[in-house]
C-alpha cells in the first residue's frame, strides 16, 4: 500500500479497489420492503460514531487526513468526484438516493490493508441496489469469484474473492470484498491480506461487528 493514498473508491489509487458507478445506470425499482421505523442518522458526522473503531487483524488505523483524498465523511459530491465523469456519476448517485457516508482504513507499509465504507440512502431499495451494483462492477473489474448469499453472511450480501494470479487488476495481494444492504445503509468491507482465506476471515468478522453497530435493518 502506498502511504498517503486511500486505496478504495479513489480514482487513480488502484492498489486495492477503484469504484466507478458511471457504468451502473439501472434504476432503483421495486417497492421498499416494510421494516421497523428507524430514525435515520442525521449527518455524515453522526455516522462516524457507528463505524467500527478497529479490526480483528489488529492492523493500525490510518489517519483520515493522512490519506489523499482524505477518508472520513463523504458527501455525494465527494463520491461523484472520484469518477472520470463526475456529472454523470452524480446523476447515478441521486437515482440511488445517496445521502452521505463514512470511510475508514487500517494498514501499515506495503502489507495487508482493510477498509470499511458505510453509506446512507433515502430508502432500503436504494441502499440494496447500490450494494449489488458495486459488487457486480467490481467482479467484472477484478475477474474474481462473486457469490450472493455466501455462507456465514447475512442474506442479500455479496462476496468477491480475488487471488493474486490475475495480472493487471491493481491488487497488492489476495483479496476479499463484501457488500450488504442493511436497511437504508450500504455496508462494504474490503481486505487485502496474505491469503484469500485470511482476507475472507477479516471481512466476515468486520462486517458482523459493523452491522451490529447500525440501527436495525
Amino acid at each position: 500500500m502506498i502511504q498517503g493514498q486511500s486505496p478504495l473508491r479513489r480514482g487513480g489509487a488502484a492498489l486495492l479497489l477503484v469504484v466507478s458507478l458511471a457504468g451502473c445506470s439501472r434504476p432503483v425499482d421495486g417497492v421498499p420492503t416494510a421494516g421497523p421505523a428507524v430514525e435515520p442518522v442525521g449527518s455524515a458526522e453522526e455516522l462516524e460514531a457507528l463505524v467500527v473503531p478497529d479490526v480483528p487483524s489488529g492492523l493500525p488505523r490510518l489517519a483520515d487526513d493522512h490519506l489523499e483524498p482524505p477518508a472520513g465523511p463523504k458527501r455525494l459530491e465527494d463520491i461523484a468526484g472520484y469518477s472520470d465523469d463526475p456529472a454523470r456519476e452524480r446523476e447515478v448517485l441521486e437515482d440511488y438516493g445517496y445521502r452521505y457516508g463514512w470511510e475508514r482504513f487500517w494498514g501499515e507499509g506495503s502489507g495487508p490493508v482493510t477498509g470499511v465504507f458505510v453509506d446512507q440512502f433515502e430508502s432500503r431499495a436504494g441502499a440494496g441496489a447500490y450494494a449489488e451494483d458495486l459488487a457486480r462492477n467490481d467482479a467484472e473489474r477484478y475477474r474474481g469469484m462473486l457469490r450472493e448469499n455466501s455462507p456465514h453472511l447475512p442474506g442479500g450480501c455479496w462476496m468477491l474473492t480475488v487471488d493474486d494470479s490475475e495480472p493487471d487488476v491493481g491488487l497488492s495481494g489476495p483479496a476479499a470484498f463484501v457488500w450488504c444492504g442493511h436497511g437504508v445503509f450500504s455496508v462494504s468491507v474490503t481486505s487485502v491480506s496474505d491469503s484469500v482465506d485470511a482476507a475472507e476471515e477479516e471481512v466476515r468478522a468486520v462486517l458482523a461487528e459493523q452491522l451490529d453497530r447500525l440501527p436495525p435493518g
